[in-house]
């Protein structure tokens, strides 16, 4: 019997991690993933400012898991029908070959939603890979060095970010704090473009209200009411105005699904079921919980839900291993309740935990707490001390000594 994870992002690391100490010894448990790493994607934007924190931030997969095969391939198909997936290997030759499985996890994640408008897939810059990062990175270092050169023009340089969710507002509060960092703040002009009425626009009023303030602080320019329409190589089509020029253009105005599942974000009722033996859970999916709501794509959600598929995953393979007949086992629910918010914005933060915003040093050690705490909670003890080290500045000593509460990460 054959168990297959496919993906090994929050979701998928998780759950797989979870099989291996549930699942007896003769299910096999097959973790694929087109890396061989499994990146802490919510701290990825902190690469464009410090690159060694790319190290901290992935974890080696054949490090992880003790009994699990994993197989660094593309999955390109999921048929829940035939309880198929299609895998292309990178180095294997050409053509693509097929993994039968009795049970299966989609847990893919998102790719970037370019929503169709003209050029802006060709001239923007996404975050989604540490590739991203650090192109961004090496693209503004050569934007400021290329402005302090000319300060007697007069002329800011300008990156614009397009979208306000907690990705884009991350990577424009590290722009800032970059060209804080190299004397060019005056230089560059850091510009976030938000087409709903406020920053962070699916995230409660006051932490919204706390986000933008932290920005604007921050040296932040911020736009909201502002849709994008198109882009060119030097500028930005906007709906209330005429086109915005450019240095530097990022796009994080949405996600989209994995091209396995056609781009498409399947709606998933609360056992996270795509079809018989098949779930969908994380980013790749729209997920309606337990109580008929629907869920946000993030860390937090992903880690839960992934608990939830992996009780159901061995009730299911109890079932099948015990004949397969009678009654099929009744599956569980996956109920949303978040723990609360955070974000980084520069060298500031901001969290919600209930109905109370912190910010300053008080949110950003709650921020780096829940990342040291996510990653020892997947086994990587080592990275947590060096993640906390890096963020708050601890010398070797303090920083082994810290015990960061174990949170789930989002």
């Amino acid at each position: 019997m054959r168990v297959a994870v496919l993906g090994a992002g929050y979701a998928g690391l998780t759950l797989a991690t979870t099989l291996e100490d549930r699942l007896p010894d003769d299910v096999e448990l097959v973790v694929v993933d087109e890396s061989d790493y499994h990146l802490v994607q919510h701290e990825l934007h902190r690469v464009v400012r410090r690159r060694s924190l790319a190290d901290h931030i992935t974890i080696d997969l054949d490090a992880v898991f003790d009994r699990a095969t994993v197989r660094r391939a593309e999955v390109t198909d999921v048929d829940p029908d035939d309880g198929v997936a299609t895998l292309s290997e990178e180095g294997e030759g050409e053509g693509e070959e097929t993994l039968d499985y009795d049970i299966a996890a989609v847990c893919l994640g998102a790719t970037t939603n370019f929503y169709g408008l003209p050029g802006v897939r060709e001239h923007a810059t996404p975050l989604k890979r540490l590739a991203d990062a650090r192109a961004i990175r090496a693209e503004f270092l050569d934007l400021v060095d290329g402005s302090t050169a000319d300060d007697a023009s007069g002329e800011s340089a300008r990156v614009v970010v397009g979208g306000a969710g907690l990705s884009g507002v991350q990577v424009a509060g590290e722009l800032a704090a970059l060209a804080r960092e190299r004397g060019a703040a005056d230089a560059v002009e850091v510009c976030l473009l938000e087409q709903e009425d406020s920053v962070a626009p699916s995230f409660p009023p006051e932490f919204q209200r706390a986000v933008y303030d932290e920005l604007v602080t921050r040296g932040v320019t911020v736009r909201t009411g502002t849709a994008v329409e198109r882009a060119d190589e030097r500028a930005v089509e906007l709906t209330d105005c005429d086109a915005l020029a450019y240095d530097q253009f990022l796009w994080t105005g949405g996600i989209a699904g994995p091209g396995a599942l056609g781009g498409e974000r399947p709606v998933t009722r609360s056992t996270l079921e795509l079809g018989e033996g098949t779930f969908v859970l994380g980013d790749a999916a729209k997920v309606v919980d337990d109580d008929g709501e629907a869920v946000p794509a993030s860390a937090q959600a992903a880690v839960r839900e992934a608990r939830v598929v992996a009780r159901n995953v061995e009730r299911l393979v109890d079932h099948e291993r015990a004949g397969g007949g009678g009654f099929e086992p009744r599956l569980d629910g996956y109920r949303f309740d978040g723990l609360g918010w955070l974000v980084s914005v520069g060298d500031g933060a901001v969290a919600q935990v209930g109905p109370t915003v912190l910010t300053g040093r008080a949110a950003k050690l709650v921020k780096t707490s829940v990342g040291a705490g996510y990653l020892s909670s997947v086994g990587a003890v080592e990275n947590a001390v060096d993640l906390v080290r890096e963020e708050l500045g601890w010398p070797d000593g303090e920083a082994a000594e810290a015990s960061p509460p174990v949170d789930d990460g989002g």
